[in-house]
């Protein structure tokens, strides 16, 4: 007896007949374990991928609903049988990358960890308020991927031993978003999640903060650009600077300030980033024309302002612009959420600025 799982005609047979009910096919394309159907949508898009779903992923298979009249079956190649960490993977980053930031935290307080391992300890409150806002924006990631049903890992953090102690954190999806409306959400919850800690850091971190004359004698450090959100807090904490002062920021406030940095970058409306999945939720196939539009954007800043800039230009075109479609491409956001979705640009133009960092001269 000839099983279906082998020959590809009888993979063939065995989709076009699981359609039944929810797809009236016309036409058939097979091409390198990819099957394009043709034809017409019987129900509601949002039922038909619930439903094929659930007949073909037991099968090994994924149906893409690019619209009513063309639906794609995807093949999930098995993957290699991988040794199962558990949360230990994740644990040992989180230790690691808290004992980095801590390091990096001590040492610009002026504290000497090596030679005085009590030091350290000057380095928490910048390490703690740092990995609770990149835990808390990858947790708002993973929660609401988990209330979609997408299955996801818990967050990885990256230690390093220079530069801020770390160079963030992420989560892996590891089975396709339904729709536009779960990339949207998911995509959007993890940069307001972050804000809900960074906001709060911000202020507290202000009002511990040091108010220095600019042209004070051996003032030497870094200026931070100020975007206009952190601007507006700080107008509201400490009012107005008087001219010929400036703000030397507590570690909460800098970690504050990054937070708002990580959250800009996340919300660039490029590939897989936050701000990819909510173009893409958005205006769907031509994601890829504004994700080349902030792509010259950021080449633009980055020759006038500030070099970094050209380092994410470059890492956003090895990584890819194009974002994949979820399994329901053609059910569109409601209202609600497109206005959320456009309301999430001015939020990117509220927390980014053109130079993140300045070094001033002695």
């Amino acid at each position: 007896m000839a099983s279906w799982l082998n020959p590809e005609e009888d993979a063939l047979f065995f989709l076009e007949r699981e359609m039944a009910g929810v797809f009236a096919i016309t036409e058939s394309h097979l091409l390198d374990g990819t099957i394009r159907f043709k034809g017409t949508l019987l129900v509601d898009p949002d039922k038909a991928v619930a439903e094929l779903t659930e007949r073909l992923v037991p099968h090994g298979y994924y149906p893409l609903l690019q619209s009513e009249e063309d639906l794609t079956i995807l093949r999930v190649m098995p993957s290699k049988r991988q040794f199962r960490s558990g949360p230990w993977l994740n644990i040992l980053l989180l230790l690691a990358t808290l004992v980095t930031t801590v390091f990096v935290g001590a040492t610009n307080r002026g504290a000497h960890p090596l030679t005085n391992p009590w030091s350290v300890v000057q380095g928490l409150p910048f390490a703690i308020t740092l990995l609770s806002i990149l835990g808390v924006h990858e947790l708002g990631h993973y929660f609401t991927a988990r209330r979609y049903g997408i299955t996801v890992t818990l967050p990885y953090f990256i230690p390093a031993p220079v530069g801020l102690g770390t160079f963030g954190a992420f989560i892996r999806m590891k089975s396709p978003v339904t729709d536009r409306r779960a990339l949207f959400d998911v995509g959007i919850a993890g940069p307001l999640a972050g804000l809900c800690v960074a906001l709060p850091a911000i202020v507290v971190g202000l009002r511990w903060s040091e108010l220095i004359l600019t042209d004070s004698a051996g003032h030497v450090g870094i200026a931070l650009g100020i975007p206009l959100m952190f601007s507006l807090l700080q107008w509201l904490t400490l009012g107005p600077i008087p001219q010929g002062g400036d703000v030397l920021l507590h570690p909460v406030a800098f970690a504050g300030w990054i937070g708002l940095l990580v959250t800009a970058l996340n919300l660039l409306p490029i590939g897989q980033l936050d701000g990819g999945h909510i173009a893409y939720a958005l205006v769907g196939k031509h994601h890829r024309k504004v994700a080349i539009f902030a792509l010259i954007v950021l080449v633009g800043m980055g020759t006038l302002y500030w070099p970094g800039w050209l380092f994410w230009a470059s890492l956003s075109l090895i990584l890819g612009l194009k974002h994949p479609p979820p399994l329901n491409d053609v059910t569109p956001l409601d209202k609600r959420r497109r206005l959320v979705g456009f309301a999430s640009l001015l939020l990117l133009l509220s927390v980014i600025t053109p130079s993140p960092f300045n070094f001033s001269e002695p």
